[in-house]
């Protein structure tokens, strides 16, 4: 009996590491860096010519690439798919506080006693978060890592301290109203329920720019920009880790969430890097949108420097994505809003889409995909994954597995050693990571939109074929990825079989119910 006993402790104890006890003995320290509104083509590692990308362009060398990820379709669905590790087609999925409260009471527009009216009335009818609800930050800590975020907090568009404290996080720093994040000169950030003010950052607007992003880049806006404030917390944070492992003391591995405001618009900096000064090819908010990539990429490199100089630099896994597929803040965006070409005509959505090789975008954001932010094209939904640990992940990997942000939580958990919560949409994809089988991965991938701007709501197979919605017809459209992910040959009329079994998953995974939150 105490042989059988001991067996089943035995037993019982390698269940409980999970894949942890094969990766390493002893789990590493996580941080994901997720940009804002940065589509593939701008990252030197993918073609792009003008922007030199060479720290984002290290994870890549040095890690793993996804060449098949897809994120949401705008902000908010797509934090929400990492927050919560389901699919945005759920119920809730889309939903998000209404913003801009903020601003009306810093700007005098309504009174303290009239904002705490309406803030008491918006947290009623807040989207509640039920008592069995598992987020990302608490997997981590389940896991046994102490929990930090550092940005646009939440999953969109306002949120308060409770609310932050809620998800998981026993640390955070940044701006609590999303639209507050479209300004980068904010009066105040929030650091764990306090107010922290920012020197020289008069505008309750946080100094939003023009959406053409002509507005004189130098000394207008704020003295304090907020996103180099946010990448010193971070670095303070990595550092105080580093010194308490150097002096011996037990301390727990670090999750690190950092949502940049970068690169999304309206363009704003405090000064135009030199590499853009004099480059003739770029007009004003060009080289502004450059310069903010520019500053994504170098927070990557203090970030990796400050890992190195702490000394944890292989017991740390990082992770680089961004929300959604890319957005233009210069050049031809208004166009692509009204859907019509640079000549008046308008986008046929079959071999005339919008896409940033075809007009005037010199970046070429998307890479020749198809769409752009808010679009069910590849363009808007497609979106960059790396992932560097030394020594762990093989450098210059790549890998055509169909993976998607829902998929994270699972991942954080199984870095964990850790079973994934009950009833969540995500597939660990560890195993890829370190070059070992994958064994369980999806058959689809959902993306929910209901913009009615290039393509509704979508379903990618494994195979490669990819289903979207017209939200304005219901008709399909049907085309393969892995052999045309610029999505010019659209093959509804040669498969109306396929079309209409995938219509059929699609129909049923759009506003269904979320198993994570069935009770027994």
């Amino acid at each position: 009996m105490k042989i059988h006993l001991f067996a089943m402790a035995v037993s019982v104890l390698a269940v409980a590491m999970g894949a942890f006890a094969d990766p390493a003995a002893e789990r590493p320290n996580i941080i994901l860096i997720l940009a804002d509104d940065l589509g593939p083509g701008m990252l030197s590692c993918n073609g792009q010519k003008i922007v030199k990308t060479p720290h984002i362009d290290r994870l890549a060398d040095e890690g793993i690439s996804f060449e098949n990820y897809y994120g949401g379709v705008f902000c908010a669905p797509a934090r929400w798919m990492l927050m919560t590790g389901m699919h945005d087609g759920r119920i809730g999925g889309l939903e998000n506080n209404r913003a801009g409260l903020l601003i009306k009471r810093d700007s005098g527009e309504i009174t303290e006693e009239e904002f705490q009216k309406q803030f008491a009335e918006l947290k009623a009818k807040a989207h509640p978060i039920a008592d069995n609800e598992v987020f990302l930050a608490e997997v981590a800590r389940q896991a046994g890592y102490k929990t930090a975020q550092f940005g646009k907090l939440d999953r969109g568009f306002l949120t308060w301290h409770e609310r932050v404290k809620r998800f998981g996080w026993d640390h955070y720093e940044g701006l609590y109203s999303h639209v507050r994040c479209h300004g980068f000169y904010p009066p105040y950030i929030w650091r764990d329920g306090e107010k922290v003010e920012l020197e020289g950052n008069p505008y309750p607007n946080c100094g939003k720019a023009s959406q053409d992003g002509m507005d004189e880049p130098v000394g207008k806006f704020g003295k304090t920009y907020c996103p180099d404030v946010f990448v010193e917390s971070l670095l303070t944070y990595i550092r105080e880790h580093g010194e308490a492992v150097r002096a011996g003391k037990k301390v727990k591995p670090f999750f690190i969430y950092h949502p940049s405001q970068l690169p999304h618009g309206p363009s704003a900096v405090p000064y135009i890097h030199e590499d853009y000064i004099n480059d003739k090819r770029l007009d004003l908010s060009e080289k502004k949108y450059a310069t903010m990539v520019k500053f994504l990429d170098n927070h990557v490199g203090r970030i990796m420097d400050e890992l190195r100089t702490q000394g944890l630099d292989e017991n740390t896994i990082v992770f680089f994505a961004s929300d959604n597929g890319h957005e233009m803040y210069s050049g031809p965006f208004m166009d692509y809003k009204k859907q019509k070409t640079p000549d008046g005509e308008r986008y046929d959505l079959l071999d005339h889409k919008f896409r940033t090789s075809e007009v005037d975008d010199v970046f070429n954001g998307a890479g020749g995909r198809a769409g752009l932010k808010r679009s069910g094209y590849q363009g808007g939904m497609q979106c960059p994954l790396f992932a560097r640990w030394p020594g762990k992940i093989s450098a210059g990997q790549k890998t055509k597995l169909l993976t998607v942000h829902y998929d994270f939580l699972a991942t954080v958990a199984d870095l964990g050693g850790i079973e994934v919560p009950r009833g969540k949409d995500g597939i660990s994809y560890l195993p890829t990571m370190l070059g070992k089988p994958q064994t369980k991965s999806h058959d689809y991938v959902v993306v929910h939109n209901r913009h009615r701007i290039m393509g509704g709501s979508a379903l990618i197979m494994k195979d490669g074929f990819k289903l979207i919605e017209d939200n304005r017809t219901g008709e399909y459209q049907l085309y393969n990825i892995l052999e045309d992910n610029e999505e010019r040959h659209e093959l509804s009329a040669e498969y109306p079989e396929k079309v209409r079994q995938m219509a059929k998953i699609l129909k049923r995974e759009i506003d269904s119910p979320r198993p994570d939150l069935e009770t027994n």
